[in-house]
């Protein structure tokens, strides 16, 4: 494939220096370090994928580098987020970022784009990149970067984790298939928990992240085969990596606007976890309301086992969200039932089984273990 930037940039004697592993690889050489020199590339997210990203595409000297973010860094991104340190908790992830990025190399432009990406601004943002590495871990974004590219034209490095798996494509609709293609429609909303609620192997974010930047420095440079029309499963504990074909839909309509993907999937456009649950509001109970009658109520814990063990509010009784259908049994439907999970997600899910079922002395707590935490109960620990 012909590579994607045209002309190279020229090497300063100390980009030389810089980059004489690169420059004796007869693959790169001057040519192929020139023409990472004169690219742009866009970093939807500094989060686990965008970590590591950030950080090679700065050392292999990417001229320059936009980052999209809106969060800030809090503690339990540290075990991931490598980007980001301790020193950096609560100072927003762009500038972080671009602190360890020109750390890195300080030739380097860095662009912020503090801001969450969205239909009304994506088009503007990504326009004057080159191509798109997506660090996101939401379907709203995934679907809006996808579009994006696709109207403009641009290639979208994508990457996504759970848990022990990744996945890692180049979608880029001038040339082969684009997201669409493989995943026409999102999963059902909450069928699919965020990391946030599901975990994530730290040491993940690292195989793909890496693997993105690999496939854009190919790009770049036309070295290698890029990923288009194929996608890597890797599976970190069997350290394996598997290959899929990836075909462009011949009957899919052609992507030409931007669309409300929130709507369109169903659940929020970013991975916060939020305390304020607001649908079916009149359902939700807060902390302070339920400590004040919690010895009145049962108390359902829908995690699973390992995060009981983590924390756990005196006198709940744990189901886990998969054992609910079967297990039902167990409970009086006329009792009145406050159902609690870590953020109020999967108890929100809990709650809807069961009023399925018949019952209807159902409450969800507002935040879940989290939030009673935060608001009632400080000695049970946060994760």
């Amino acid at each position: 494939m012909e590579p994607l930037i045209a002309e190279p940039a020229p090497l300063t004697n100390d980009e030389i220096r810089r980059y004489s592993r690169h420059l004796i690889m007869p693959n790169i050489g001057m040519d192929g370090q020139g023409r990472l020199k004169a690219a742009k590339v866009l970093l939807v997210g500094t989060g686990g994928l965008g970590s590591p990203a950030a950080m090679y595409l700065a050392a292999a000297g990417v001229g320059e580098i936009g980052l999209v973010d809106y969060d800030t860094v809090d503690e339990s991104n540290l075990h991931r987020q490598v980007i980001h340190g301790t020193k950096d908790i609560g100072k927003r992830k762009t500038e972080s970022a671009r602190e360890t990025i020109l750390d890195i190399n300080p030739t380097v432009k860095v662009n912020i784009h503090e801001t969450l990406l969205r239909s009304d601004n994506a088009l503007e943002i990504i326009e004057p990149y080159d191509l798109v590495i997506d660090g996101t871990d939401n379907f709203p974004t995934r679907y809006l970067v996808n579009d994006a590219c696709a109207i403009l034209g641009k290639p979208n490095v994508y990457g996504s984790i759970f848990r022990f798996e990744g996945q890692l494509s180049v979608f880029w609709n001038e040339v082969g298939p684009n997201y669409r293609d493989l995943f026409p429609e999102p999963p059902p909303p909450g069928m699919v928990p965020s990391c946030a609620e599901g975990g994530v192997f730290g040491v993940l974010c690292a195989s793909i992240g890496a693997g993105q930047v690999t496939e854009a420095i190919k790009l770049i440079t036309g070295i290698g085969e890029p990923l288009i029309g194929k996608m890597k499963l890797y599976d970190a504990l069997d350290h394996d990596w598997r290959t899929i074909t990836v075909r462009k839909d011949p009957d899919a309509k052609p992507i030409t606007e931007l669309i409300d993907y929130e709507e369109f999937c169903g659940v929020p456009a970013n991975d916060h976890v939020s305390d304020d649950v607001d649908s079916d509001f009149d359902l939700q109970i807060t902390p302070a309301e339920f400590e004040k009658i919690r010895d009145e109520v049962t108390l359902i814990d829908v995690r699973d086992p390992h995060e009981y063990e983590i924390s756990r509010i005196e006198g709940s009784t744990l189901i886990p969200l998969g054992d609910l259908p079967a297990r039902m049994h167990e409970l009086d439907s006329s009792d009145e039932i406050v159902l609690q999970c870590k953020s109020g997600q999967r108890s929100m899910q809990a709650l809807n089984i069961l009023r399925d079922a018949g019952f209807r002395k159902l409450r969800n707590l507002q935040g879940g273990i989290n939030g009673y935490s935060r608001q009632v109960d400080s000695s049970i620990p946060t994760y």
